[in-house]
Parts: C-alpha cells; sequence; structure tokens
C-alpha cells in the first residue's frame, strides 16, 4: 500500500471541518454571519464584564449618598 494513497483516507479534523464548511458557497457564508455574530456578541459581554470590573463603586448607581436632600434633625 502506498503511503500517499493511505494518507489520502485519513483526514485531520481541520480537513474535515474543511470541507463540511467549503462544500457549498451558501453553508460557507453562513458559517462566516454566525461567526461574526457569536464572536460579537462574545467581545460585547467580555468589555461589558470588564468595565464592570474596573468601575465597582463608581457608578452613580452604587453611591447612596447623590440625590438625597440632607435631613435636618
Amino acid at each position: 500500500m502506498d503511503y500517499s494513497a493511505a494518507r489520502r483516507n485519513q483526514g485531520g479534523l481541520y480537513e474535515g471541518l474543511y470541507r463540511l464548511v467549503m462544500r457549498r458557497n451558501s453553508v460557507y457564508v453562513t458559517f462566516i454571519v454566525a461567526g461574526a455574530f457569536l464572536g460579537e456578541r462574545a467581545v460585547d459581554y467580555g468589555v461589558h464584564k470588564l468595565w464592570e470590573y474596573n468601575n465597582l463603586g463608581k457608578r452613580y448607581e452604587d453611591i447612596s449618598v447623590l440625590g438625597q436632600r440632607p435631613t435636618e434633625e
């Protein structure tokens, strides 16, 4: 058995994924659009969590005395 013939029968993970995604143009475009959407959501979530972590206690909602009138006793 020839080595190149044996190699052709074995497909790696990336080769299988490539064959699955690149089979048709519609599948490729759907894969790109879905990946861009999910990537955008992941980045948005990460940046939001990072912003909240860095600004903990500094937001308007976190400061309890803002907007209250001083009480005179």
